[in-house]
């Protein structure tokens, strides 16, 4: 059976959005870089690496496109490629239903973070990508023992994504924690390995394999310049429409920690663009490039713990602490759209049936924001 063809469209995207705009808030879908994507995304980071857990992802990846979340998020490293494997399984359930469209979903995942379980990395590294004679991979290359973005290494990882997504096109390929290699490499070494790398996504967009790119991270975006894990957009954006040279370049996606308890990319000044220092998520705005947010209900971990005086400004709609977190993670000024992983029935419902209701007003998100920032013992912007 051969892979799936097609990709994320405006008009397919937009199809999606009219089938189920009875059912959504006016504004759960939104528009970047012509695609049109739900306000919530389905993540499929957690859980064990057996079958079982198979099944629950690829049910709850059909139960969320059916419900009206057209945003699908992996990585090859999610439960050692099962996570891939999941995706694809119910994308193929889903068009052969004729449930949905290949061109009516974004389909994101992730290369740079290694597919092997914990012990002896290193040594699976060295033996499959250092040693073979046609390989320029040396031990260098990984840092952390666990993370690697020498050109090879994504071509071959971006390679073996397309085989367990079973698609021919990946709408958003995202470079994963290239960060960490700032970690054993200055600044300017970081900034010429970046664009290695984006020369092959373009390339890998020419024949198909991608039709956009970014960069999916941890640290990256949320912490100020003077920290050894930062990474300047503007610079990266700017090499990339260097390596694209007389054509629009790719790079129109990040992916970023943002919500209750991680509000560092929509407070803070970490980006610099024309002489001004602005937060991630307006620079990502001016430049162009789309964001998602990671982690939006701090994987469930704000449950029976949001204060009443904050719980109160979302309003009686919400019923449970993790509505109210994803509620907040999803009403960021210029986000596109926040991940949530799911995998049972109940959470699916619990999580999307905000979907029914308008995002926060701005005065209230505003208001939530600084009653955060107090609990958190943060430094507010303009209070």
């Amino acid at each position: 059976m051969s892979a799936i063809a097609g990709r994320a469209t405006a008009e397919g995207t937009q199809r999606y959005k009219e089938r189920h705009n009875q059912n959504c808030a006016a504004d759960h879908f939104r528009e970047a870089n012509s695609l049109v994507a739900s306000s919530i995304g389905i993540g499929t980071y957690l859980g064990e690496s057996d079958e079982l857990t198979d099944t629950l992802v690829t049910a709850a990846v059909i139960e969320s496109v059916q419900q009206g979340t057209n945003v699908i998020d992996s990585a090859i490293n999610y439960r050692y490629q099962q996570g891939e494997r999941s995706v694809g399984k119910a994308i193929r359930q889903l068009v052969t239903s004729t449930d949905v469209s290949r061109d009516e979903l974004i389909i994101c995942t992730k290369g740079g973070v290694l597919p092997y379980p914990n012990t002896n990395q290193s040594e699976w590294f060295y033996r499959h990508y250092v040693e073979p004679n046609n390989s320029s991979i040396s031990m260098d290359d990984l840092a952390e023992e666990r993370y690697c973005i020498h050109p090879e290494y994504i071509q071959d990882q971006l390679n073996r994504s397309l085989a367990n997504l079973d698609i021919k096109t990946i709408d958003v390929y995202y470079i994963h924690n290239p960060e960490k290699q700032l970690s054993q490499v200055e600044p300017d070494v970081f900034y010429n390995q970046l664009r290695k790398v984006f020369e092959v996504l373009e390339d890998a967009i020419l024949v198909g394999k991608i039709a956009n790119y970014g960069l999916a991270t941890w640290n990256a975006f949320r912490v100020p310049p003077n920290q050894s894990d930062h990474i300047d957009l503007s610079r990266a954006k700017s090499i990339a429409r260097e390596v694209a040279g007389n054509k629009e370049d790719r790079f129109r996606f990040i992916q970023f920690p943002l919500n209750m308890a991680m509000p560092e990319a929509l407070l803070y000044p970490t980006q610099m663009l024309g002489g001004e220092q602005i937060s991630t998520l307006e620079a990502a705005d001016r430049l162009g490039i789309a964001a998602i947010a990671s982690k939006s209900i701090c994987q469930a971990q704000v449950a029976g713990k949001i204060p009443e005086n904050i719980a109160s400004v979302f309003g009686d709609r919400l019923g449970t602490d993790c509505q109210r977190a994803l509620q907040y993670t999803r009403s960021a000024p210029g986000l596109l759209s926040a991940l949530v992983g799911m995998k049972t029935p109940k959470h699916i419902r619990e999580n999307l049936a905000i979907t029914a209701i308008p995002q926060l007003e701005r005065a209230n998100f505003h208001k939530l924001t600084e009653l955060i920032a107090q609990v958190l013992n943060l430094p507010f912007p303009n209070s």
